[in-house]
């Protein structure tokens, strides 16, 4: 890496740790997945023809979704699924005001497909051609998942909203 690229990469950390725990939803996690991507960009050759920020992107990315793989096989064969508590108190959730954390959960319902392209457009600020970049789909496809996941959570905030009245 050359050191225009380490400063750029140190440019870059703050964004990387926000689409981190984007991905993780914990910010224990974002920093443990932030530390991974720099060192896997620090570790290995970056090609030449591909901006740093896009690359560290998809490395994240990745190392997420490999981290995500590992955890869901440790937990299937530890834990009985018959031992698993399956049913959430809902009111528990509702508020006067759709507040981060209605936000964070309701993200944490989308397909991880929707989450990442919200995430990468509306909290990173990608453009769709830079996110289909990233995520090696085409632009329609980042629309398509796009319109989804806002459509997803408008209906899970306002259900929010339509059960406090009701409350």
């Amino acid at each position: 890496m050359t050191t225009t690229q380490s400063a750029q990469l140190k440019s870059m950390l703050p964004v990387l740790r926000r689409f981190a725990y984007s991905l993780t939803g914990s910010m224990a996690d974002a920093d443990d997945l932030l530390q991974n991507t720099v060192e896997k960009l620090l570790s290995k050759p970056i090609p030449e023809d591909v901006e740093l920020l896009a690359w560290s992107y998809r490395v994240c990315r990745n190392l997420w979704i490999d981290e995500y793989r590992a955890n869901k096989l440790r937990q299937a064969a530890v834990h009985k699924p018959e031992l698993q508590q399956t049913d959430i108190d809902a009111t528990s959730q509702i508020t006067a005001d759709i507040t981060l954390k209605q936000v964070e959960s309701a993200m944490a319902t989308l397909p991880d497909e929707q989450r990442e392209v919200l995430s990468l457009v509306a909290v990173q600020g990608l453009s769709y051609q830079d996110t289909a970049a990233v995520l090696s789909v085409p632009s329609g496809t980042v629309m398509s998942r796009l319109a989804r996941a806002r459509t997803k959570l408008a209906q899970i905030l306002n259900l929010d909203k339509s059960n406090e009245v009701t409350a």
